[in-house]
């Protein structure tokens, strides 16, 4: 028997999602961050980079800002209003004492209870393997949410008036080929699919296949997976470590 997928805790207020690129939150949970926002749930997204590196064609000055661009408005679908960049390098972002404080610092910032970020494993699934960024992002978040609680770690953060937050009491990982539980994703997976078409530049150097088209099949697709393990409802799932 296939086992269930735990429902996502409802008794958290505030959460911050980082992730390393444009488009990253797009393709991994945007359907279950509309529900939450629905919910009156405040959510700030934390980029690591501007995506300036993701399109062939576009010199990385030019690319930067249409991307920031994008990835705002597709926020902005889903109820998001601020969304943040940490100005790493796009394909180069180096897990390290510098990811981790930057890190810990928006976590002492904005104090959330629930953290999400997206897949930290060497692999998708076993089948296909996982860019550099995503990894260092995916553990670099994981280990600033205990930096942020520890007065000794980063004592600079302190002293630049950003006081010790232990208030994390999950992270969920999504994208993860080990989830333990999930978020209904009916109410949120048209926005999702608008969010992510919003990434519209990025997407048409992506595929030749129309550019909705693609989305919906993709995310759609993705939420009928979880659903066998979620009582039959479209689902995102996320791999929830407990603080």
């Amino acid at each position: 028997m296939t086992e269930q997928l735990e429902p996502m805790p409802t008794d958290w207020q505030r959460a911050l999602a980082v992730v390393a690129h444009p488009d990253d939150l797009e393709y991994g949970c945007a359907a279950a961050v509309a529900g939450w926002t629905d919910e009156g749930r405040e959510i700030t997204y934390l980029l690591a980079t501007r995506g300036e590196a993701g399109i062939d064609t576009l010199d990385p000055e030019r690319c930067a800002p249409l991307r920031e661009q994008e990835q705002r408005a597709s926020a902005a679908v889903v109820g998001v209003s601020r969304v943040e960049f940490l100005d790493h390098r796009d394909g180069v972002i180096e897990y390290g004492i510098a990811l981790r404080r930057d890190i810990a610092a928006a976590v002492r910032r904005h104090r959330p209870e629930l953290v999400i970020t997206l897949n930290h494993r060497d692999t998708w699934g076993g089948v296909a393997w996982n860019t550099p960024d995503h990894r260092a992002v995916g553990r670099a978040t994981l280990d600033a949410v205990a930096d942020a609680g520890n007065r000794w770690i980063f004592p600079e953060l302190t002293q630049q008036g950003l006081a010790p937050w232990d208030g994390v009491r999950w992270v969920a990982v999504a994208g993860s080929s080990t989830p333990t539980h999930a978020v209904d994703a009916t109410a949120g997976l048209e926005r999702s699919v608008q969010s992510l078409l919003a990434h519209r530049t990025y997407i048409e150097v992506l595929t030749d296949e129309d550019p909705e088209a693609y989305c919906r099949t993709f995310l759609t697709g993705n939420a009928q997976a979880s659903a066998e393990r979620f009582g039959g409802r479209p689902a995102v799932a996320f791999e929830l470590f407990a603080r």
